[in-house]
């Protein structure tokens, strides 16, 4: 049976769950229990602090976690990163009171900076030949600066509005972070065939949200231009429809280019445009 690592709760517990359930995975994970098994498939979910993953995916208690790569990075465990994850994007930033001046790296110099990720940090200062001091704690560290604590602090930032109810400016993003999917080494063949098959599913879900299927009718002599534009994942299917001269096209666009295919075909004349999510998409 293959064992993975989620967070018990903070901000990549639900989307993990989610990601588990989408791959039809059927988990009972109530009551506050640390772990379950799957009703359908061979996988024991453990549900442990996001510091400890790591930890327990290098132990070989647990073959796979999910977890942000800031955390990955500064436990610095022998785990490697197996798939991307799509979800959980946020960056580790250094920020200082807003009233501080800043023109480049050099100006945090000298400067005491409290912060949760003191290996990422050290190791980036170091790499830019800054000279600081870094002072790590636990949590709350968007208070320090207004208590005298430190200088500047370098923590995880989603939105921004958590820096700027506590007086302080984001100057430097030193890793941009999200969910991953890590392993540990030797992995017995028994789950490397479950880890391959729930690859397979895990791949259909995050590929199916990257991509929308469209449906169009478009003029005859507008369908190589189309098919210029809608490549698909071959090419896109194209039915004659009843009226003379028109078909009715069928293609799947990814969502970063999407509004820009749309402008597109508008320009060639296509109408009648719909728009399908995608629930699955197995290559």
């Amino acid at each position: 049976m293959l064992k993975i690592a989620v967070q018990k709760s903070g901000r990549l517990h639900d989307e993990s769950i989610g990601l588990l359930k989408e791959c039809g995975i059927r988990i009972n994970n109530g009551n506050g229990q640390l772990k379950t098994i799957a009703a359908n498939f061979p996988l024991e979910i453990y549900f442990l602090r996001d510091d400890d993953i790591p930890q327990y995916v290098e132990d070989g208690v647990a073959d796979l976690g999910i977890v942000g790569l800031n955390i990955l990075m500064e436990k610095n465990k022998k785990a490697a990163t197996i798939l991307p994850l799509s979800f959980g994007q946020c960056r580790l930033s250094i920020a200082i009171p807003k009233n501080k001046i800043f023109s480049d790296l050099k100006d945090l110099e000298g400067l005491k900076i409290a912060t949760s990720y003191p290996h990422i940090l050290n190791e980036y200062l170091k790499a830019q030949k800054i000279k600081a001091e870094v002072h790590e704690i636990s949590g709350s560290v968007e208070i320090a600066p207004g208590i005298g604590l430190a200088d500047a602090i370098c923590d995880l930032v989603s939105s921004g509005s958590t820096l700027f109810s506590n007086g302080l400016k984001e100057v430097q993003t030193i890793l941009q972070s999200e969910a991953l999917l890590i392993g540990g080494e030797n992995l017995i063949p028994e789950n490397q065939i479950i880890l391959d098959k729930l690859l397979l599913r895990i791949k259909a879900v995050l590929k199916a949200k990257n991509n929308k299927y469209i449906m169009l009718n478009a003029p005859d002599h507008r369908l190589k231009a189309i098919a210029d534009v809608l490549p698909g994942m071959k090419s896109p299917t194209i039915v004659p429809l009843a009226e003379q001269g028109w078909s009715s096209v069928q293609s799947v666009v990814n969502e970063e280019v999407f509004w820009d295919v749309i402008e597109k075909l508008k320009a060639l004349d296509a109408e009648g445009i719909l728009v399908i999510p995608i629930e699955k998409m197995i290559l």
